[in-house]
């Protein structure tokens, strides 16, 4: 009598989860291989490399150690390879190494792929996937081409090539990590690194889905919807953040005040670019003024593009806010943009999102202040950076208690996976069977 044929089995685990508990995984394995002894310059303690492995993970750049000093050749290899997985997404290069090994990529991995993605549909995820690796490593490759024409003249062959594929690669990311104590403060006027991380960051933050659309259309009339708001959106921001913030800064001894008039313009543009969710600096993040702080924080609140390696509730999302504020004192039915309709899921999705990601800050910023001593504003920028995963600082990262720590860790993870992620994992979907009358609530 023959055996039955035993059952494959198949995870009952929402994507979501599934999605939280690879990060956690990947997260874990990152700290043990920084707690290395050959990882580290001296010793540290697991506390450290949970951190630092959590930023890397999620791409935000926040460091309660110097990466530069504090860490070997090979442990600042490991965050950037972390930071590599963080931002490329860990499904995404799940994905591709099956395809490359000639496995088999099943729906279930699809239905992993398309939550990583923030996708609507799993279907030509693959070639997206593909689309994506060449988009990454040819943009890091220039980058660190280019970069090496400021860091190989100044460090040498060995450590300026590593200097320059290290920032390219935290660049593109959006990861805001630097090899350098003060960032990258001392090439404040230095118009290759003005212009090369910026557009590493800038490209990054578009998002993949926004690359891929200009590869294939490049024409503005056939570009989709999504693309279009991204464009325009953040340009719009570049634009007014950068005249902002050379206006709030400009008679500041601390900040531009002490720059000559060429190396103003180039720090207002490279702060500006920077703060939605890159995470590096020119300028001491520390002493601008309370103006620019809080513009700084709306900015990293709004964050980069859906599917990109950035954090915040998303350009997208800030926009249709936008819109639909107005659509609504216009006493429009239906929200219009560029010829096309959003519908009232999206225009719900939008509000959920945002709710949740304000919710979240407030209560990390309240759990920071009842239990960590230090300035307010200080500390709710610290919050509000970790949850866009930006990685700016004044100067208060290194001071944080465990409490600190673990509050930053988790908003920053939150951040990364997405607020409606963690949302989608809690809410349970039950149809309502049964219909009641309107009613009316008196709003405003």
């Amino acid at each position: 009598m023959s055996r039955p044929v035993a059952k494959r089995k198949v995870s009952h685990l929402p994507p979501p989860l599934v999605l939280v508990l690879i990060y956690a995984a990947f997260i874990a394995l990152g700290a043990v291989a920084l707690m290395l002894p050959f990882s580290t310059a001296a010793p540290i303690t697991w506390s450290d490399a949970v951190f630092t492995a959590t930023s890397a993970v999620t791409v935000t750049g926040l460091a309660v150690l110097d990466t530069g000093s504090n860490f070997t050749i090979f442990g600042q290899a490991v965050i950037a390879f972390l930071i590599q997985l963080g931002g490329l997404g860990l499904m995404t290069f799940a994905v591709l190494i099956l395809s490359m090994l000639g496995m088999p990529v099943g729906f279930t991995h699809h239905l992993y792929l398309r939550e990583d993605l923030n996708q609507t549909s799993a279907t030509d995820l693959l070639e997206l996937t593909k689309m994506i690796l060449r988009v990454v490593l040819l943009c890091e490759l220039i980058g660190a081409a280019l970069l090496a024409l400021v860091f190989i003249p100044e460090f040498g062959w060995r450590m300026g090539i590593w200097h320059s594929l290290f920032h390219s690669i935290s660049a593109f990311n959006n990861a805001g990590f630097a090899l350098f104590p003060d960032s990258l403060s001392q090439w404040v006027g230095n118009p290759v690194i003005n212009i090369v991380v910026p557009v590493l960051f800038i490209f990054g933050g578009l998002g993949f889905t926004v690359a891929t659309d200009i590869w294939r259309t490049r024409k503005w009339h056939r570009f989709a919807l999504h693309t279009k708001l991204m464009l325009v959106g953040t340009a719009s921001l570049l634009i007014w953040s950068t005249t902002a913030f050379a206006v709030m800064e400009w008679n500041n001894p601390a900040t531009l005040g002490q720059l000559d008039w060429a190396p103003r313009l180039w720090a207002s543009w490279f702060q500006a670019a920077s703060t939605r969710t890159a995470g590096f600096n020119t300028v001491d993040i520390g002493s601008l003024t309370d103006g620019t702080t809080l513009m700084f924080m709306t900015l990293m609140v709004i964050g980069a593009g859906s599917t990109s390696t950035g954090g915040g509730i998303k350009v997208t999302t800030f926009i249709v806010l936008l819109l639909a504020t107005y659509a609504f004192f216009k006493r429009h039915q239906h929200l219009d943009v560029f010829r096309r309709r959003l519908g009232a899921d999206q225009v719900m999705k939008v509000l959920a999102l945002a709710m949740v990601s304000v919710l979240l800050i407030l209560f990390a910023l309240f759990v920071m202040l009842v239990f960590h001593e230090g300035e307010f504003l200080d500390v709710a920028f610290e919050t509000v950076s970790a949850f866009g995963t930006v990685g700016l600082s004044r100067g208060v990262t290194g001071d944080l208690d465990t409490t600190g720590r673990i509050v930053i860790m988790f908003i920053m993870f939150v951040g990364r996976v997405g607020p409606l992620t963690l949302g989608f994992l809690l809410a349970t979907r039950k149809p309502k069977r049964i219909s009641y009358p309107s009613g009316t609530v008196y709003l405003g």
